[in-house]
């Protein structure tokens, strides 16, 4: 059992020179709100073709990253508080090496159900001022995760994670971006993730084609913002 030590939302802000509509700026809450099957009660997007929506409700982010971070990047302001990456949930004691596709927990009186991992994009270059930003996280397998709310209910900052049911804890979340991005032609791998239950839809895919055209995705646009 964790604890959740922050609990946090946001709004659609301007984000960069360039003002682009982000919700990636979360702040802690300090009372209980809503879990809904699109997420928390008044947090927000700023494009919904890639954030949020029933298979992203929530974000979760390990607290214990923040000090690899500071380690790589220095000094920075926004890892003096959780919400640096956008994280709607940030605890200490569990990462991506402890949860597992499927998993199911309590919080609050809510269920939730880990998803997918996070696949992070290039608003994360502009949110840090660090134009690698968004590859590095993903090379480095420190992405967080997300959940799928499967019923709603009420979460307060410091309510337990209780671990309710495993359906297949050896695809953790670093299993699952160890396949997609470090062996990224494991071809076992790739099979079993093209079936794997729980995972959505979208996922499979990136499996089911990896095995059909034996190619590995471009991920520059999504990591840059730049298209070719």
């Amino acid at each position: 059992m964790n604890r959740v030590n922050y609990v946090l939302i946001g709004q659609v802000a301007a984000l960069g020179p360039e003002g682009v509509p982000s919700g990636i700026n979360k702040c802690p809450v300090s009372r209980s709100v809503e879990v809904l099957h699109e997420g928390i009660a008044g947090d927000a997007q700023g494009d919904l073709k890639v954030h949020g929506g029933p298979e992203k409700a929530l974000h979760h982010y390990p607290m214990e990253h923040y000090a690899v971070w500071r380690e790589r990047i220095g000094p920075h302001a926004l890892l003096t508080a959780p919400g640096a990456f956008g994280e709607n949930l940030s605890t200490f004691g569990v990462t991506e090496k402890d949860v597992a596709v499927g998993d199911t927990f309590r919080l609050g009186s809510s269920l939730i159900q880990v998803s997918q991992g996070r696949q992070p994009c290039w608003k994360l270059n502009l949110r840090f001022d660090v134009p690698a930003m968004a590859t590095d996280v993903q090379k480095s397998g420190m992405t967080g995760w997300y959940y799928r709310v499967l019923e709603e209910g009420m979460v307060a900052p410091g309510s337990d994670l209780i671990l309710i049911d495993r359906v297949a804890p050896e695809w953790t979340i670093e299993r699952l971006w160890r396949a997609l991005y470090v062996n990224t032609m494991n071809l076992e791998e790739l099979a079993a993730i093209a079936e794997l239950p729980f995972l959505p839809e979208k996922w499979r895919g990136y499996a089911a084609r990896r095995l059909a055209s034996r190619k590995v995705e471009d991920w520059s646009s999504r990591l840059t913002g730049k298209r070719s």
